[in-house]
């Protein structure tokens, strides 16, 4: 008989993912790379996670990017009329197959002559309708779901468009009115007439240092319809950076959301909600602006989840290789410590450059495991670099109770890896992932099944917002926070899933951001749940 130890061994060799291939997803991303190298060609593109038509199936939606004329011209013209490059969702049907239904939904794109980027989902009017909202160069659109398998654009009347290039976003209700709002990330001050073609003897995609830094959007739902664009009277547009990834949480526990921005050589940004609609960033003195030896690293992607299982929200910021990816483990009195190395995650990353990124419980054992989507910037990076490859598989790293152990995915080879989103598409309780492929097409991976119980929270907001956004949610000592944000350009489920490992039920405990506490007991295991706010 194998020992206790052994089997744990074995257990923890097992694959916690692998490849699928759904019938009817055709998607490619198509961002039209050129010889001169525009900087805008390799940053792209994201996915969401969402159920559009309430069926209570996952649908796909992917973002396209664009044509380019080598070299571009004005006036710019991206070629979104072309069914090639618009955007795609693919609607999932009873038998794990996908349908294209763009047309039919209005979600191509086609009418703006736009570049696209990044993705976010959310019901911003509370009609129980999941809107998504795209973001590009040289602006970005917000689609309301109409409840009938159709979306409409409202940009124009919304007063969302923003301008510049845009990257990530995500809804989030930052005042706790039950509206939510919007945050929005835009990388540099850049345009095609600003384009600098960068190296000697070979030309290579230019450093973020080339060009200005930006600052970010943030947009106050009315209630109505509309937003406004409060980044000035909030503060948010006092800081410029250079910034591609957003999330939120309350880092301090004081009942009100907060925003980490990951930006690319500048130091990150915490803004801590001041709780009278402004914010102060925070990141500095919370030590999460910076790496341990005090440098600005090159951050991408984000997320902002309790990987230790103390209650506290921790973060974590990918980056280009050499740099290693950074965590910063939440102390739990407004100060974080880099854990990087402690964890495990330095010596996996020391060499890696990642985008999309989450923590989620592939396994279902109760602890939060680590993805990131990978690769370089640079297409011909081994040219500047001969240890570094442009193309990299996806990391994957099981948690034990806080120390992080490489497992392998089985038939993914190296990729240009983008955006990432999460969610359990097979209605199996296991968390999926589809990572976007820069200019290529997507990879879907589905978690192995080992045994393990599970369930998933679906919060349905009344006093708060209607997706539940900013609620607090334990379930057997695990901590969640309801947003569909983070990750890179992407949005993924907004469903909160918890692995119980033996367990066959739990005690769910709801804080909603109205300030209202719900206690669920002797829940039964390996089910959806649906909570309705009291």
């Amino acid at each position: 008989m194998a020992s206790p130890t052994a089997t744990l061994a074995a257990d923890r060799r097992a694959a916690l993912l692998e490849v699928a291939h759904p019938s009817g997803l055709n998607f490619i991303h198509r961002n039209s790379s050129t010889s001169q190298r525009y900087l805008i060609e390799t940053m792209g593109a994201g996915v969401a996670l969402l159920d559009y038509n309430n069926d209570g199936l996952l649908d796909i939606f992917f973002v396209n990017s664009g044509h380019l004329d080598d070299p571009v011209k004005p006036p710019v013209d991206f070629w979104r009329r072309d069914p090639a490059y618009w955007n795609r969702l693919y609607r999932q049907n009873r038998d794990s197959t996908f349908t294209d239904v763009t047309k039919e939904a209005g979600l191509s794109g086609a009418a703006v002559n736009t570049y696209g980027m990044g993705v976010a989902t959310g019901d911003y009017d509370n009609d129980g309708f999941t809107d998504i909202y795209v973001t590009g160069f040289p602006g970005n659109i917000l689609y309301h779901n109409n409840g009938d398998g159709t979306f409409a654009d409202v940009t124009t009347r919304s007063g969302v468009a923003g301008g510049g290039w845009s990257a990530s976003a995500g809804f989030f209700d930052y005042d706790k009115d039950g509206m939510l709002d919007l945050f929005v990330t835009r990388y540099l001050d850049w345009d095609f007439a600003r384009h600098q073609i960068c190296g000697k003897d070979f030309s290579f995609y230019c450093q973020p240092d080339t060009y200005p830094p930006i600052s970010s959007l943030l947009y106050h739902n009315n209630g109505d319809g509309t937003f406004t664009d409060v980044s000035q009277k909030s503060g948010i547009a006092e800081a410029k950076g250079k910034s591609l990834g957003v999330t939120f949480n309350d880092y301090d526990g004081d009942g009100w959301p907060d925003i980490f921005v990951a930006n690319d050589r500048v130091e990150n940004f915490l803004w801590h909600n001041n709780g009278d609609g402004t914010f102060t960033n925070t990141a500095m003195e919370a030590g999460v602006a910076l790496s341990e030896d005090g440098k600005a690293n090159s951050g991408m992607g984000v997320d902002f989840s309790d990987f230790d299982n103390d209650g506290r929200p921790d973060i974590v910021v990918t980056n280009l290789s050499s740099e290693i990816y950074s965590l910063y483990r939440n102390d739990g009195n407004g100060l974080f410590t880099y854990d990087s190395l402690p964890t495990g995650l330095g010596a996996l990353t020391a060499n890696h450059s990642g985008w999309g990124v989450r923590w989620e419980d592939f396994d279902n054992d109760g602890w939060k495991d680590f993805f990131a989507a990978q690769s370089h910037v640079q297409d011909n990076v081994n040219r500047l670099d001969p240890r570094k490859r442009y193309k990299e598989p996806p990391l994957l790293a099981r948690n034990v109770r806080g120390k992080l152990e490489q497992v392998a995915i089985p038939g993914i080879g190296p990729v240009a890896g983008r955006g990432a989103a999460f969610g359990d598409l097979h209605r199996d309780g296991l968390v999926d992932v589809v990572m976007s492929i820069l200019g290529g097409s997507p990879v879907l991976f589905q978690s192995v099944r080992n045994g393990n119980h599970w369930l998933s929270i679906d919060l349905i907001g009344t006093h708060s917002n209607r997706d539940g956004f900013g609620a607090k949610v334990e379930v057997n000592g695990q901590w969640g926070h309801a947003s569909s944000a983070g990750s890179y350009l992407s949005a993924s489920d907004k469903r909160l899933h918890f692995g119980l490992a033996e367990a066959r039920e739990a005690r769910v405990e709801i804080h909603w951001p109205s300030g209202a506490h719900q206690v669920l007991e002797h829940v039964k295991a390996d089910q959806v749940v649906k909570v309705r706010e009291p």
